[in-house]
């Protein structure tokens, strides 16, 4: 069975969304005075926990976006973002957080998941024999 190409094309819109949000969060947890004070009202060290957080990030995302980059390793990336964003949501309603604070890991997660299931979707494509007609 081929893969379709608005699949495809979808896949990649909503993975670069995905990363791009990544990729600032990562920015942010790692060079904000902000991000500094957000991770200690948390509950988090404000200081090595934040870059290391980033570093895995950045890896993860560009475990994602390298094609090359063998199945077992984006399962891992994605894994990691999951519980990453599910940790977040957790550490906000933990804290009673206002509303307003579920809001980016929330539509992160809606991503990240949108991506994986489309990954997936054109792995089990990409893997399934050809039939001859």
């Amino acid at each position: 069975m081929r893969t379709s190409k608005t699949m495809v094309v979808a896949f990649w819109i909503v993975t670069v969304l995905f990363c791009v949000e990544m990729i600032f969060t990562a920015y942010w947890e790692w060079f904000t005075p902000q991000a500094a004070q957000a991770f200690a009202r948390l509950g988090f060290p404000a200081a090595s926990f934040r870059v290391e957080l980033s570093v895995a990030k950045l890896l993860g995302v560009l475990a994602l976006l390298i094609p090359a980059i063998p199945g077992r390793v984006k399962e891992w990336a994605y894994a990691g973002f999951a519980f990453n964003l599910l940790s977040a949501l957790i550490a906000h309603a933990s804290i009673y957080d206002r509303h307003a604070a579920f809001a980016p890991s929330t539509i992160t997660l809606s991503l990240g998941t949108c991506s994986y299931v489309l990954w997936r979707r054109l792995e089990s494509l990409r893997r399934a024999p050809v039939r001859a007609l």
